[in-house]
């Protein structure tokens, strides 16, 4: 296979010599080019960008034996095990269009670096790191923006050739993904492509400047990051900021404060209600249960939660909505995960059933998170909806 001076970039650094190489991962002919490469016989350390995590859910497939659906939800974590199974999926489509498992370069990379005693070394930042900031800067509407996008694109994309693909490696179609990316939700791709490029920038220079550092290192990155990573060896990170971009940031504020606002807005409705007649405040208070429950309920039955679930939504989401540090999503998530725990067989056929939307309402870890979604979604709406009617009722 001839080099493509576009995805293959030779980089000095101190005594060592990198040569990054940009990737597509669900490309037959980017693991052509891993193997050219490591067995090649000139580098002595092979590093990938995988992360720690991702790189044990490669090389561990059972993976899922250890995950506690109803832990998820006790964390919180729910909306990054969600983001991340969407993501999954939209890579998969990817992939069956070009008969390559998504991410097999990268595999291949680890197995050959095992057969020729090389260094492995994994230089992307913690997964559950990435999301949890794309989840603090970005809004609800937000996040359902990108959701949405990424089913769009599992179900409804346009079809997608090997050829097209293969572009991704020359940064032609890549570029303007991320380009769109960055006008439509630039705080998205600040935190999902331009800090991650800035860490494995970071990542890679500590490794070539370390004790034992390795003489030749070959670096595979999807071609995406080659954009914003080759100019960054000109102005790398340095320690301090390695260790900011590492950290995982606390909860935004905006939503508390507009949370606590709706809190306050809607008690004050109720407060104005009572002041002009016990009748309308009652009315008032029913509207607010009524229409946010019955949207949260609404949600929850259209993932097909089960019956006592459903009245939890109903229950549940005229509380939360009124409390900024609970979803109702949440507390419904918990009560299915109890009602209707996972079987092994869910978590054996997770990886092929995120794929096959008529596979969601049957696979029990995939319904459970969708009844999280859309128990939350119905909440965010019927928050807004019974607002409105509360204030036409006062000021009619």
């Amino acid at each position: 296979m001839e080099a493509n001076e576009e995805i293959i970039k030779t980089i000095p650094i101190g005594e060592s010599t990198l040569t990054l190489i940009g990737t597509a991962h669900v490309s037959k002919q980017s693991v052509e080019l891993v193997e050219e490469h490591i067995e090649s016989g000139k580098y002595d350390c092979v590093a990938v960008e995988l992360c720690q995590p991702r790189f044990e859910n490669l090389t561990k497939r059972s993976w899922w034996k250890n995950m506690d659906i109803y832990q998820v939800f006790r964390q919180k974590k729910a909306t990054l095990l969600l983001v991340n199974l969407a993501l999954s999926a939209y890579q998969k489509r990817l992939a069956e269009k070009v008969g390559i498992e998504a991410g097999q370069e990268m595999i291949r990379a680890i197995e050959l670096s095992k057969e020729k005693e090389l260094r492995l070394e994994v230089i992307d930042r913690n997964i559950t790191t990435t999301l949890q900031r794309v989840v603090t800067r970005v809004s609800f509407w937000q996040k359902l923006k990108i959701f949405s996008g990424l089913v769009a694109g599992i179900f409804v994309g346009e079809e997608v050739s090997e050829k097209q693909i293969e572009e991704l490696k020359r940064g032609d179609m890549l570029q303007t993904v991320v380009e769109e990316f960055g006008e439509s939700l630039p705080e998205f791709k600040e935190v999902l492509i331009d800090e991650r490029d800035q860490y494995m920038v970071g990542r890679l220079i500590q490794l070539a400047k370390s004790a034992d550092a390795p003489k030749n290192i070959v670096a595979f990155v999807g071609a995406g990051h080659l954009i914003g990573m080759v100019p960054g060896f000109d102005n790398p990170p340095d320690e301090n900021r390695l260790s900011e971009l590492d950290k995982t940031p606390p909860p935004s504020r905006t939503g508390y404060y507009v949370g606590w606002g709706i809190c306050i807005f809607i008690l004050s409705m109720f407060a104005v209600g009572y002041s002009k007649s016990p009748e309308l405040g009652l009315q008032l208070v029913i509207t607010w249960v009524v229409i946010n429950g019955g949207f949260s309920a609404l949600g929850a039955a259209i993932g097909l939660a089960h019956p006592l679930s459903i009245l939890t939504a109903f229950l549940a989401a005229p509380l939360t909505s009124l409390n900024p540090t609970i979803g109702a999503g949440m507390v419904v998530g918990l009560v299915e995960s109890y009602l209707r725990k996972p079987k092994v067989s869910d978590f054996e056929s997770l990886r092929e059933d995120i794929g096959l939307m008529k596979k969601w309402w049957k696979n029990r870890v995939v319904r459970v998170l969708m009844i999280f979604f859309f128990a939350n979604l119905g909440s965010a709406v019927g928050t807004y909806v019974a607002g409105a009617s509360i204030v036409t009722q006062i000021f009619k």
